[in-house]
Formats: C-alpha cells, sequence, structure tokens
C-alpha cells in the first residue's frame, strides 16, 4: 500500500508540470470546435541528395511582398491569435528565445551572426532622450523607450537553388535563408525607407515553421504550416538576383523597371527551359 502510494505521489511530480504545460498551451489556443493539435509536428524530410547526383544547380534571390494578395498570410496576424502568430513573430520570438541564430543583412552567405541588440536596433527600438517643454516653458530630458514593430516587416528576400537531380531526373529546390525587410518612414527626411534586417538559415527554422499554423485562405479545417507553405510555394514573388561573376549583383543595378522585370522573367524561364533542354522526344 506504502509503495504503491509513493509511486502515486512521484507521478504527481513528474507528470504534474507537464500536464500544466499542456494545458497552458491549450488555453492559448483559438477557440474552435475541436481540439486542434498542431505542435510537436515535425517538417517533411527532404529527399536523400548525394552531390554527385546534381549535374546543374543556380542560386536566386526573390523578392516576397507582403501586401499582395497571395501572400497575405504571411503578413497577418499583425497581434497574435491564441497561438496562431504572423512569419515575423514567429522568427522574431524564436530568436529572443535563443532557440535559433540570427546572421548579418549585408552577408548572404550567412556566415558572420549578429546579436539580439543589433536586431533590436535594426528594428528601429531602443531608448531614446528628447528634449519636452513643461507647463513653463522650461525644457527637461525625457527618455522614450521604443519597442520593436514588427508590423513594420512587409518584405522578405528569399535565397534559395534551384537544382537537377539526375537520379530523380526532376528540377527540384531548396530555400537557403529568408531576410525580412522593414519599411518604416525616417523622421529626418519624412521618406519611406527600407532596411535589412537579418538574414535567417532555413533549415535550422523547419522544426519551429512545422510547429506554428498559418492561414489557409481556401479551408478552415485544413491545417498547413508555414514549412507547409515554403514547402508548396504557396506565395508569390519574383527574382531580384542571380548568382553571377559581377559579386552576385542584383537585376536593378544593370536594369530599371520594365526592363528589369523583363530580366526577371528571363533569368526565369532560363532556369526551366534549363530542365525541358534535357530531355529527348
Amino acid at each position: 500500500m506504502k509503495r504503491a502510494f509513493g509511486l502515486i505521489i512521484i507521478m504527481i511530480f513528474v507528470l504534474g508540470p507537464a500536464l500544466q504545460k499542456a494545458r497552458a498551451q491549450e488555453e492559448k489556443q483559438e477557440k474552435w470546435i475541436y481540439q486542434k493539435s498542431m505542435r510537436n509536428r515535425l517538417p517533411v524530410p527532404y529527399p536523400y541528395l548525394r552531390e554527385a547526383d546534381v549535374m546543374w544547380a543556380k542560386k536566386v534571390w526573390r523578392l516576397i511582398d507582403l501586401r499582395q494578395k497571395m501572400n497575405l498570410p504571411l503578413y497577418y496576424p499583425t497581434v497574435p491569435i491564441g497561438d496562431r502568430k504572423s512569419l515575423i513573430d514567429v522568427i522574431y520570438d524564436a530568436i529572443r528565445a535563443g532557440e535559433v541564430k540570427a546572421y548579418d543583412p549585408m552577408k548572404s552567405d550567412m556566415t558572420l551572426e549578429i546579436t539580439q541588440e543589433d536586431i533590436e536596433k535594426n528594428f528601429g527600438a531602443g531608448t531614446e532622450t528628447i528634449q519636452v517643454a513643461d507647463e513653463n516653458g522650461n525644457y527637461h530630458d525625457t527618455t522614450i523607450v521604443n519597442k520593436a514593430n514588427t508590423s513594420e516587416v512587409k518584405e522578405y528576400i528569399i535565397q534559395e537553388v534551384w537544382y537537377f537531380d539526375k537520379k530523380l531526373s526532376s528540377l527540384n529546390v531548396r530555400i537557403l535563408g529568408l531576410m525580412p525587410i522593414r519599411l518604416s518612414i525616417n523622421p529626418n527626411t519624412n521618406q519611406l525607407e527600407k532596411r535589412p534586417l537579418f538574414w535567417i538559415y532555413y533549415p535550422e527554422f523547419r522544426n519551429i515553421f512545422a510547429n506554428h499554423e498559418v492561414y489557409n485562405p481556401h479551408n478552415d479545417a485544413q491545417k498547413i504550416s508555414f514549412d507547409d507553405l515554403f514547402l508548396q510555394r504557396r506565395f508569390s514573388g519574383y527574382i531580384i538576383a542571380e548568382s553571377n561573376v559581377y559579386d552576385n549583383r542584383n537585376v536593378d543595378e544593370y536594369e530599371t523597371g520594365r526592363a528589369a522585370l523583363l530580366e526577371s522573367e528571363r533569368i526565369k524561364n532560363s532556369i526551366f527551359n534549363m530542365e525541358q533542354d534535357l530531355w529527348e522526344y
């Protein structure tokens, strides 16, 4: 009897915190007609890839504008709804929790790490001292605390590699990195400016993305994750650069306006035409 009582006490101490954590997560979830299960999911594994099987590859950079209708699920909700967050909130919270790393936005090879302080600075967060007049006309120093406004992130640059796998005889793509772009009004010039925030290495984030639900505009009952969205290419973007001998220069460095859009289409078509040219009929 005493042994059984002791086992019960041990189970309470061991399982109690886990049950409390599960209950807390359940309370944060958006109310629904049944219990949603999005946690503890694993991303769909990539097909095994050998270096010898890659007979051709091309790295490209693509701009995703979150103001386009197809990309709205990546931008909203600007304020978390239950456990559903926007893409930038998922990324920002994971970096702040120390689960993953962020890299210098000026180095697309993602080799130079940056600190949380650097990220906050790029977001425009921090303290600022200004002169404020009181009721008597005397000026005093006042400290203002600015917090990061994640809703200002309205663009992403996605770095991806298109490759031909001769073992599968197919053209495939894998995402290497994501870089959020902050659009804000400069208080000094009153002009809109774009600020790259940081690079993230996409494979490090797949487990996190797989456990966060993104809004499915076609079916509320079919839950998809951010990893599903990127894997199934449920976003819209256009190529802004490809790997080239000129320091991987962007398209807008040598073409402008309509010519830049045509150049983007030419790069996209050259990738798909490469696959078609390998087949014989």
